[in-house]
């Protein structure tokens, strides 16, 4: 198995996909995005400073019914430049850029994006036979962001810090249930459970974890109880 790499934690003056960003902060990093003819969208709670010349607006989603009935968000805020814009989330943890080409798409665990491009689509979808103690069912939602036409960026926010493995064709690495943050969706994801018991007075316990097998990228952060304090 490949060896999981610590992700950059500071970024300066990366352009890509019409931005340029700056990521920060070594407890609560700040992702600060300069605008010009490209605009983003997040959720609108992230919002930490901006330029006033930069505009605000409400970007359209679809599909609310779905988005709605899977508790996503159905309004998303758009920001449109010239301008700067800066996001951030409530937890210490590490932010994480996501560069697609045209066709290229990237599987997020829910509510964990940061921001994306406008070039970028929105989606969510259901994981079945994913049954761990984080959900507490046989079902996980996931975000999907896939650069449509044009490349794009997904920024994400990872709790602790953000390991990157990339996987060959076969190639396998178990992570604790809450503790896979991206994938590729060329990776498939299965659900294992190991029970342990002691032979003392009946003991036992069971180990639960997610088996992520290639090819393709995985993201591992390495604080995941933050996680279900937020979703709670």
């Amino acid at each position: 198995m490949p060896e999981p790499i610590l992700k950059k934690t500071l970024i300066r003056d990366e352009s890509f996909a019409g931005v340029t960003y700056h990521i920060e902060g070594e407890l609560v990093p700040v992702l600060q995005i300069i605008l010009s003819d490209t605009p983003i969208f997040f959720e609108h709670h992230i919002l930490l400073w901006k330029s006033p010349s930069t505009r605000i607006g409400v970007k359209a989603v679809k599909g609310l019914l779905k988005r709605a009935i899977s508790g996503m968000p159905i309004l998303l805020t758009s920001a449109s430049g010239p301008g700067h814009i800066a996001v951030s989330r409530d937890g210490a943890g590490q932010i994480v850029p996501i560069h697609l080409q045209p066709g290229e798409a990237i599987d997020v665990r829910e509510h964990q994006y940061l921001a994306a491009t406008e070039q970028v689509s929105y989606s969510v979808t259901r994981i079945k036979g994913i049954m761990n103690w984080v959900f507490g069912g046989n079902t996980i939602i996931v975000d999907q962001f896939r650069a449509e036409s044009a490349p794009g960026i997904v920024w994400l926010h990872g709790f602790g810090n953000v390991f990157e493995v990339i996987l060959g064709a076969g190639e396998s690495i178990d992570i604790e249930p809450g503790g896979w943050l991206y994938k590729d969706p060329s990776v498939s994801m299965k659900t294992l459970t190991q029970n342990l018991s002691s032979g003392f007075f009946g003991s036992s316990a069971s180990f639960f974890w997610n088996r992520l097998t290639g090819p393709g990228r995985v993201g591992i952060q390495s604080m995941y109880i933050p996680t279900l304090a937020v979703e709670a």
